[in-house]
């Protein structure tokens, strides 16, 4: 049986890479891919998610849904200097008229995760890649029905390691704390996959040259694009000598578990401190409010996932 799945995104570069191997892997069904606000603003990763479908052309159409345009307090962040204005690089991916390779879902995405999860009790499993605002949004309006979801595969955090846009928060959670902070304590068997992790998957120089590059199909060439990748410096947009697979391996975790070493833990997000803001702190059980039902990948097998990756890369 495929695991059937939801994908709620942000599409910048990760995450459209995150989405082909979900597309490409046997062991899924995607049955949705939500937008959300986060790394670029809602408008493009709609249209993000239209390219990537059309790149990938999957054979079973998802329903694809427009979802919060921004967080439910303050003001919208934007991720422009690591995934580009277009949030895709810069990768260009033709898109033929008249052709789609989607279903355009007529309501929003917190309508269309619970109505799925209805549909399927206790068999869809949500992977979240952005911001957590529609899964917030959705708990608000039909809780009922965000419990009928099997599991909530999140990447966002930073529990026992640095954050990646504040030295306290990872840009996930930075954007929309209070929404974090909703899902985690909503008692949602949840699976955390925090930079503790995704920052030990990554594209490298060996990588690149060595295995993309010679994949030399639409994917691998989307790859090079959307990261920047240089083969005479050897170095990604921005100067960076790897990039990082966090969403991905938040797909990875879905397709098996056993690729990552899990531990209960009772987080603390913080909503109100402007210098921590965003913060994901490991505390005792008795710290938290609301009912915490969440495990947190601190571990992983950082050779076996990048093969995944590879292999999928080129399916």
């Amino acid at each position: 049986m495929k695991k059937k799945i939801i994908i709620d995104c942000d599409v910048g570069v990760d995450d459209a890479l995150a989405l082909i191997l979900a597309f490409h892997a046997p062991e899924l069904e995607v049955k949705a891919v939500t937008g959300v606000n986060g790394n670029v603003p809602l408008a493009t990763v709609f249209n993000n998610i239209q390219k990537v479908l059309s790149l990938v052309q999957p054979r079973q159409r998802p329903l694809i849904a427009r979802g919060a345009d921004r967080p439910l307090k303050g003001t919208p962040v934007y991720a422009y200097s690591v995934h580009g204005e277009d949030g895709l690089g810069g990768a260009k991916i033709e898109r033929k008229a008249g052709e789609e390779w989607w279903q355009v879902f007529p309501g929003q995405a917190d309508e269309l995760i619970p109505q799925l999860a209805r549909l399927h009790p206790h068999e869809v499993t949500l992977v979240a890649t952005g911001p957590l605002t529609n899964l917030a949004l959705g708990l608000h309006k039909d809780p009922q029905g965000m419990r009928q979801l099997k599991e909530v595969v999140i990447m966002g955090g930073a529990v026992r390691t640095s954050g990646n846009i504040t030295p306290y928060a990872e840009f996930n959670i930075f954007v929309d704390p209070p929404a974090a902070k909703m899902v985690f304590e909503s008692g949602l068997p949840i699976t955390l996959v925090p930079l503790d992790v995704t920052h030990q998957v990554s594209l490298s120089k060996q990588v690149m040259e060595g295995r993309v590059k010679s994949i030399n199909n639409r994917f691998s060439r989307l790859v090079i694009e959307a990261t920047g990748y240089d083969f005479i410096d050897h170095l990604f947009r921005g100067r960076w000598e790897v990039v990082h697979l966090h969403d991905p391996l938040a797909v990875g975790v879905a397709v098996d578990s056993t690729l990552v070493r899990k531990e209960r833990v009772f987080i603390l997000v913080e909503t109100q401190d402007q210098e921590l803001y965003g913060r994901t702190l490991e505390v005792p059980a008795e710290k938290v409010s609301g009912v915490q039902n969440l495990h947190a990948c601190l571990g992983v097998n950082s050779e076996t996932f990048l093969e995944l990756f590879l292999s999928r890369l080129g399916a």
